[in-house]
């Protein structure tokens, strides 16, 4: 692969990559969701308390797909990353169809930490595919595209699972949802090239090797990063404490049917949260332009001025006005995740990128994916003796808050961010 030469790929084809790996995260988000639209009928049936399903939402699938990633993201530093991604894909989707014949809860608990650990070779090698498919200039909106993924299969899920909620049980969406991966595995294996590590920053042959601590220490000698990555996680709570905890607040609040909750929370993370992640990738690549660090500050400001309308949200009393304030916050909040995936690829030498990748990945899903659930599930339980039915809107305040500071951080962190950026540069100064 060393010998191949800049021009080997064509744009076409680049995008056609990009269209695939798009399609494996719409797959990783359906698999992955689909449980938060029956969080009802399983603590029905399994006895559970909301801290339980919170725990079984978050922690079960999270714990193991952070500390996972990082060994298969050295793995991706190193190997094939294709074939990493179509092996993760495969996993993840026979634990999906698992996950229905699950006899208790923690038969259920256990095949979700079986998703988690498939889930975990997704998207640290596609980040790293990514960026060696599509130079600096373009990257933003490539990541952008691939972000949005999730916000499409998440549309899948509650969409599809709102209709086989109210004419199936959970057992029959896990089947439904799981047993296509299969085959797409396939595809990515059989259609996908592996590009040479810095095919398109024409660096090819300058990657070195480095340890795992040695990433470690490079990305945490970044005061931008740290600060970053604290900020990314903050909202990384927010968002996952809606995505887990959104369905079950429609139905609890303001008692909506299973399908009509599934419609507007296949719009409003379909649309809204595919529109917010495309236009953060606008805006990383526009804003970047004039400076470095408004790739990162201008998507924040953005996010930042959505957390009153998410507020706005969980106070209304009116469904419709839920419904479009809703929309409007699930937008402004994901405007963030392009510069998170842009500017944490960026910050990484060429050798360290998909570590790089599944640190970030592990710090933000730990405290989004893992904590952010399993809060939501605690507060609602301890608000439950003074508000009843209302405790999840409560609850979730506390979230839509705490990623209001996490926007605030980030925004701090850009003044350090140019400075940061050229010391992960310094072998291209010198081409």
């Amino acid at each position: 692969m060393g010998s191949q030469t800049k021009n080997q790929y064509s744009a076409g084809y680049s995008n056609y990559v990009l269209g695939v790996l798009f399609v494996v995260y719409v797959v990783n988000f359906i698999d992955r969701q689909v449980l938060s639209v029956f969080i009802g009928p399983i603590k029905e049936e399994f006895g559970a308390s909301d801290t339980e399903m919170g725990l079984l939402v978050g922690f079960a699938f999270a714990l193991l797909y952070t500390i996972a990633g990082i060994p298969i993201a050295r793995w991706a530093d190193k190997g094939n990353r294709r074939n990493i991604i179509a092996i993760g894909l495969a996993v993840w989707s026979a634990f999906t169809v698992l996950s229905g014949v699950a006899k208790s809860f923690w038969h259920l608990a256990l095949a979700r930490v079986g998703v988690g650990i498939g889930e975990a070779a997704g998207s640290p090698p596609a980040h790293s595919l990514i960026s060696d498919y599509f130079p600096v200039e373009k990257r933003g909106k490539a990541l952008a595209i691939y972000a949005a993924g999730a916000f499409v299969g998440g549309a899948i899920a509650f969409l599809g699972g709102g209709y086989l909620r109210e004419y199936f049980d959970w057992r029959t969406a896990f089947i439904v949802v799981g047993a296509p991966g299969l085959l797409i595995a396939l595809l990515v294996r059989f259609t996908v090239s592996e590009p040479p590590r810095g095919y398109s920053e024409n660096r090819v042959g300058e990657a070195q090797t480095s340890t795992l601590k040695e990433t470690l220490a490079f990305l945490g000698g970044s005061r931008a990063w740290i600060i970053m990555m604290t900020g990314y996680s903050l909202l990384s709570l927010t968002g996952y404490a809606i995505l887990m905890w959104g369905f079950e607040f429609l139905v609890r609040v303001h008692t909506m049917s299973s399908i009509s909750t599934g419609q507007i929370m296949g719009l409003v993370i379909g649309m809204g949260g595919s529109c917010g992640s495309l236009l953060g990738g606008y805006l990383v690549d526009r804003a970047g332009r004039s400076k470095v660090s408004y790739a990162v500050s201008v998507p924040a400001l953005m996010t930042l001025a959505g957390i009153p309308v998410g507020i706005l949200f969980l106070l209304s009393q009116s469904p419709v006005f839920a419904a479009w304030s809703f929309f409007a916050f699930f937008l402004m909040l994901n405007v963030y995740l392009p510069a998170m995936f842009s500017a944490n690829q960026n910050l990484a030498r060429l050798d360290m990128r998909a570590t790089a990748s599944a640190i970030m990945l592990f710090i933000v899903n730990i405290v989004g994916a893992g904590i952010g659930p399993l809060l939501v599930g605690a507060l609602s339980d301890l608000f439950a003796t003074d508000y009843g039915l209302q405790s999840i809107r409560y609850a979730l305040l506390v979230a839509v808050g705490l990623g209001g500071l996490g926007a605030g951080l980030l925004i701090y962190s850009a003044r350090f961010l140019e400075d940061d950026l050229e010391r992960a540069r310094g072998t291209v100064l010198q081409q």
